[in-house]
């Protein structure tokens, strides 16, 4: 059987087989989120909102898990939390192997409605609705590199801010084409409202926490 440190895989691979075994939620992958780690598992039912017991068993916490993704509006649950719809990312913070310090001491933004505690803070957020708020608040129109497009997809990902020079290299893409790429990538969006003075800030960051190069 499993053991509370998650070692027990074989066990959980056996009680979890592949796919998705929740009818009616084709954007829950329950096989994957039963291979996440312990601690992974706490992260996002925290960032989810769900408080779990401190002495829950791996197993419980795949279920709260699910759960949780299962009761979500649909076109917000993603697989294993971490990807969004075709509307909002829900705003959770992306967790993985390579999650930077950057994200785990910034402030967590999941809405528009969301104030960052003071000015300068660093915020993190996945939530469409503020990005793109965010970036139209400063003139930021959503771009991708010259060149790095690959199999019809959009390639890398920026925000050009026109009012300060068109940056060389930049192809400017629809907001649509921009989250799809931006999802699909399992990115974080890490940022300024202001910065210590209280000045409008233009800091952002494209994150990955699966990679260790971004």
């Amino acid at each position: 059987m499993a053991t509370r440190d998650g070692k027990g895989r074989g066990a959980t691979a056996t009680k979890n087989p592949p796919g998705n075994q929740t009818p009616n939620t084709p954007d829950i992958n329950e096989s994957e989120i039963a291979r996440l780690k312990v601690d992974e598992l706490r992260e996002r039912l925290r960032s989810r909102g769900v408080r779990e017991a401190p002495d829950m068993h791996r197993d419980d916490l795949v279920k709260a898990l699910v759960k949780s993704l299962r009761e979500e509006p649909s076109g917000k649950a993603g697989a294993g939390g971490g990807k969004a719809g075709a509307g909002s990312s829900g705003g959770g913070t992306r967790t993985g192997s390579h999650t930077s310090s950057s994200v785990r001491y910034s402030q967590e933004i999941t809405s528009i409605d969301d104030e960052p505690e003071r000015p300068g803070r660093s915020l993190v957020t996945t939530d469409h609705d503020v990005i793109r708020r965010w970036a139209e608040a400063r003139k930021g129109v959503p771009c991708t590199v010259d060149g790095s497009e690959h199999d019809g997809h959009a390639g890398v990902l920026r925000l050009d801010f026109p009012a300060n020079g068109r940056e060389g290299r930049l192809t400017e893409i629809s907001w649509d084409e921009w989250f799809r790429a931006f999802d699909a990538r399992r990115l974080n969006f890490i940022y300024q409202e202001e910065r210590s003075d209280g000045r409008q800030s233009n800091f952002f960051r494209l994150e990955s926490p699966d990679r260790a190069d971004g």
